[in-house]
C-alpha cells in the first residue's frame, strides 16, 4: 500500500495545484490560457510512476498533470503561470509550453500532434546510440486525427523503437466527439494491425493505469517493440479555462455520484481510507496544501523578466 500513498501524493498535488489556479485565475494575474487536467490525474501519475529512471517524456498543452507528475515541484510551476522570471521557462512559456529536462520532461507544445514526432526522434536517438532509455509521448485522442501520429506510429514499428505512445482519450477534440470525427468504430482495433503492443483501459483508476504501463514498458524492453496505451477518462472542465461548460450543448453534466465514480483522486482516497490510512492521507493533504499556497505566494512576489530577456532564446537574422 505505500506505493499507493506515493501515487495519491502526486495526484493530490495536481488536484490542489489546479484548485489554487481556479481560485486565483479570475484576478487576471496569470497571463496564460489554462487547459486543466481535472479528471486525468491518474493517467500522468500512473504512467510516469511506471517509467524507468532516465526516461524522456513529451506532452501536449493539457500539461499540468504531466509536469507535476514528473517533477513534484510547484515553485517554478506557479511562477511560470504568472509569467515570472523564476518560472521553469523564465516566464516565457506559460501553461502550454512547460518543460523540465532535468526531470525528463523534455517538451510540451500547444500545437496538436507536434510532440509525437519529436518523441519519435528522441527514441530513435536512444536506439541509434544504444542507450537504455524509454521515451513516452502523451497526446489526446484529437491528435490521432493528425498524419504525424500515424507516420510516427508506422516508423516506430518499422524501426522497433523504445517508445511508449500514451493516448489520453476523453472522446473529445475540443468539442467534437469521436463519432463525429471518425469513419471507423475502434481506434485500437486499427492500431492492433501494426507491429506493436496495444493496451487499453480506464484512465481514472491509477492502480490499473500503473499496471498497464508496467506491462507496456516491460514489453518494450523484452521484445524490442514499441507499445501504445489508450486510456479513457472524463474531462470535467471546459476545453480551455477553469470553468464548467455543460451549458454549451455538446455534452451533459454528470450527476454528482456519477462524477465521483469517475474521479480518480476520490476513488484512490476511498481505497486508502478503507485500508486504514486516514492519518497518512490527511498528512499528505495538509503538506500539499501548504506547499501549493507557499508556491503561489512566492510566484506572485517574484520579479518579471527584464527587457533583455525578450530577444534571448529566439532565432534572429544576424
Amino acid at each position: 500500500m505505500p506505493i499507493f500513498l506515493d501515487l495519491y501524493k502526486k495526484m493530490y498535488l495536481i488536484r490542489e495545484a489546479e484548485a489554487e489556479i481556479s481560485r486565483e485565475y479570475y484576478k487576471d494575474e496569470m497571463k496564460t490560457p489554462m487547459h486543466m487536467s481535472l479528471g486525468s490525474e491518474a493517467i500522468s501519475v500512473g504512467v510516469c510512476h511506471a517509467l524507468p529512471k532516465g526516461s524522456h517524456v513529451y506532452g501536449t498543452y493539457r500539461s499540468h498533470a504531466l509536469y507535476l507528475a514528473m517533477t513534484g515541484e510547484t515553485n517554478e510551476f506557479f511562477a511560470e503561470m504568472y509569467g515570472k522570471a523564476t518560472g521553469c521557462a523564465g516566464g516565457k512559456a506559460g501553461s502550454m509550453h512547460l518543460s523540465s529536462p532535468e526531470h525528463g520532461l523534455m517538451a510540451i507544445s500547444a500545437v496538436v500532434g507536434t510532440t509525437i514526432p519529436w518523441a519519435l526522434g528522441d527514441a530513435f536517438a536512444a536506439s541509434y546510440n544504444n542507450l537504455d532509455r524509454i521515451t513516452a509521448a502523451f497526446f489526446g485522442d484529437g491528435a490521432t486525427d493528425e498524419g504525424s501520429f500515424w507516420e510516427s506510429l508506422n516508423a516506430a514499428c518499422l524501426m522497433k523503437l523504445p517508445i511508449l505512445f500514451v493516448c489520453e482519450d476523453n472522446d473529445l477534440a475540443i468539442h467534437t466527439s469521436s463519432v463525429q470525427r471518425h469513419g471507423y468504430d475502434s481506434l485500437t482495433e486499427i492500431i492492433k494491425n501494426f507491429r506493436l503492443n496495444v493496451f487499453e483501459g480506464k484512465g481514472n483508476d491509477v492502480e490499473k493505469v500503473y499496471s498497464l504501463a508496467n506491462k507496456a514498458v516491460d514489453l518494450i524492453r523484452s521484445e524490442q517493440q514499441s507499445s501504445l496505451l489508450r486510456l479513457t477518462y472524463y474531462r470535467y472542465l471546459e476545453h480551455v479555462g477553469v470553468n464548467e461548460d455543460f451549458n454549451a450543448g455538446y455534452r451533459k453534466k454528470p450527476e454528482p455520484q456519477e462524477w465521483l465514480q469517475n474521479d480518480p483522486v476520490y476513488q484512490l482516497r476511498q481505497k486508502l481510507l478503507k485500508a486504514d490510512y486516514l492519518n497518512a492521507v490527511e498528512e499528505i493533504e495538509e503538506q500539499i496544501r501548504k506547499q501549493v499556497l507557499a508556491s503561489r505566494i512566492k510566484a506572485q512576489e517574484a520579479p518579471f523578466p527584464n527587457g533583455d530577456e525578450l530577444m534571448k532564446g529566439v532565432f534572429c537574422g544576424e
